[in-house]
């Protein structure tokens, strides 16, 4: 069974969504990452580089939310979750919630949230497939 490490709560202001008003205005973003992994290693050596370093972690989601404007949240969680997987070869899975709490939508809401999975084993699955 994998550990995780979980960042959570990361505010960044990016320009995503379907309408020109969010693109050229912006809105905040925040952004959950939770990560399954072995820390063992790292717990019994007392060593960085055996973990993922979640403020690297925190980097490339910023860089993400902040960068290229998308249509859609979507695409921003899946960025950030296959980068994820690729900087950080020690995941076994990585799970990203964009949350939208300034959403275009004409009622009262809790929050707006698209969730990314990725893992080594579905990766696998792909190139076999």
């Amino acid at each position: 069974m994998a550990d995780r490490i979980e960042l959570t709560g990361l505010e960044c202001f990016g320009h995503h969504g379907v309408f020109p008003e969010e693109k050229r205005e912006g809105q905040p973003f925040i952004v959950d990452v939770t990560c399954w992994l072995e820390i063992g290693p790292a717990a019994a050596t007392d060593d960085l580089t055996l973990t993922v370093n979640y403020a690297e972690l925190a980097e490339l989601a910023v860089s993400v939310v902040e960068g290229e404007p998308r249509d859609l949240i979507e695409t921003v969680a899946v960025e950030i979750a296959e980068r994820a997987m690729a900087d950080f070869p020690l995941l076994h899975a990585v799970e990203v919630t964009i949350h939208k709490p300034e959403a275009p939508i004409p009622h009262t809401f809790a929050d707006v949230a698209v969730v990314a999975r990725r893992s080594r084993r579905r990766e696998a699955q792909f190139r076999n497939a």
